[in-house]
């Protein structure tokens, strides 16, 4: 009699537990979504969109020009849908590009600037702070349209096998990989949802949402600094920036988010 009624007992207190936790994970979920909502009516990103614009139709550089002529995939001086195809193949520069390394190539042949001293620029700094700003504002120019890169070309499928093959690779320290985090539903970190990047609706949540602005480091992050700053969480060496590892998973998961509505610029904590 006393077994069995300590049996009960502990199984109300496990199930008390459970529930409490339920409880606590959906209320913590709530008070975030209900957090960034209110940011949102406020988001700083407009201002960085606002910046994008100005030094998208700005005569600069050796050249004296300005990006209007730039082509992102859908023709020259083109922005609307071109986020949401990206990244994808470029017959001019022979490889496979996102968006921001695509408007390096246009700053450096339009503008004359050196793609090399851009690219080495640290995030948030100079030049490569004007990409980022230049990248939200062809971003936002899709929001609300709906992923859909195209697998036509050999190097596009390459850059997905490859990207694919990265997010599951397992390393560092931590013996870490994309997937830890990223590679099923249902998981969480510092009270947030990790949104599953290996299928739809999760990339219209992770993917599709940058580049963003943080709130936490009051900072405009593009998809390249969100990578970059995935691999330092790894304890992987950080990658550079354009490089092939950065590019194909993006190819990985912007294949995966193919219907997933773009919501760039969003807010993130």
């Amino acid at each position: 009699m006393k077994k069995t009624l300590a049996r009960e007992l502990m199984a109300l207190v496990a199930l008390s537990a459970a529930f409490g936790a339920a409880h606590a994970q959906g209320t913590a979920a709530e008070g975030i979504a209900k957090y960034r909502e209110m940011l949102q009516d406020g988001n700083p990103a407009e201002l960085f969109e606002m910046k994008g614009e100005e030094l998208w139709k700005q005569k600069r550089g050796p050249k004296n020009a300005s990006l209007e002529q730039c082509d992102l995939g859908k023709g020259p001086g083109v922005i609307k849908g071109a986020f949401v195809e990206m990244p994808r193949f470029f017959a001019d520069t022979g490889r496979v590009q996102d968006l921001e390394t695509r408007l390096i190539t246009c700053m450096e042949t339009l503008q004359g600037f050196k793609a090399e001293d851009i690219t080495k620029t640290p995030f948030g700094r100079g030049e490569m702070a004007n990409v980022t700003a230049l990248a939200t504002y062809v971003a936002t120019a899709s929001k609300g349209m709906d992923f859909n890169l195209p697998q036509a070309h050999a190097q596009e499928k390459l850059m997905f096998e490859s990207g694919k093959r990265m997010f599951f690779t397992r390393g560092g320290t931590h013996d870490f990989s994309c997937a830890s985090c990223h590679g099923s539903d249902d998981r969480r970190i510092r009270l947030q949802d990790l949104p599953n990047l290996t299928k739809n609706p999760g990339d219209g949540i992770g993917f599709a949402a940058w580049p963003a602005y943080r709130v936490s480091n009051s900072q405009m992050w593009g998809m390249q600094q969100r990578l970059n700053d995935c691999f330092r969480q790894q304890r992987f060496p950080e990658p550079k920036f354009g490089s092939d590892a950065t590019i194909a998973l993006g190819v990985y998961m912007g294949v995966n988010a193919k219907g997933a509505e773009s919501i760039v610029p969003a807010i993130k904590r």
